[in-house]
């Protein structure tokens, strides 16, 4: 708890001074200029590497999989982004290596190697993919006739019929 209070009272400090340090170099508005620049090339990214995260998380979700790794990717983009839109240089430098693939996945890994997933368990009303045979989907269903009472087939091609 105190390493967040620490983070949380020493970073704006880190930056007011850095930025400062940077405007009397190159001038006020080219900082501002860079901080900007930052905020939109960061925005983009966090656009491009996003969708590809959830590209990844579908499929392994398709697959029967726990994408656990896309959602944790995901968490720490939605970080990356906080930080790159947040004025600085140092949270700009923190947000760019989230972006970075290698280094997110590695920072993913290590949050997951602390965590324990946990897997919905097996009932016969649980709607997931039998693990004997993939291509049969357990499940329930109910009639919506009455017992004894004649049903016509409905034919293959009636909107009415259910997928």
């Amino acid at each position: 708890m105190r390493f967040w209070v620490l983070v949380f009272f020493v970073t704006p400090i880190v930056e007011m001074y850095l930025l400062i340090r940077v405007g009397g170099y190159i001038g006020a508005w080219p900082t501002i200029g860079l901080v900007a620049l930052t905020a939109v090339v960061g925005a983009g990214l966090l656009r491009v590497q996003g969708l590809a995260t959830l590209t990844r998380g579908r499929i392994r979700l398709e697959a029967g999989q726990v994408p656990a790794r896309e959602m944790a990717e995901g968490l720490l983009l939605a970080v990356a982004g906080v930080l790159l839109i947040t004025p600085g240089f140092v949270t700009d430098v923190l947000g760019l290596l989230l972006m970075v693939t290698p280094a997110r996945a590695a920072v993913a890994q290590r949050m997951l190697d602390r965590v324990v997933v946990v897997g919905a368990p097996r009932s016969p009303g649980w709607g997931g993919r039998s693990p004997d045979r993939p291509d049969v989907i357990e499940g329930e269903f109910e009639s919506r006739t009455e017992p004894g009472e004649d049903r016509k087939p409905r034919p293959r091609d009636d909107p009415r019929r259910l997928p």
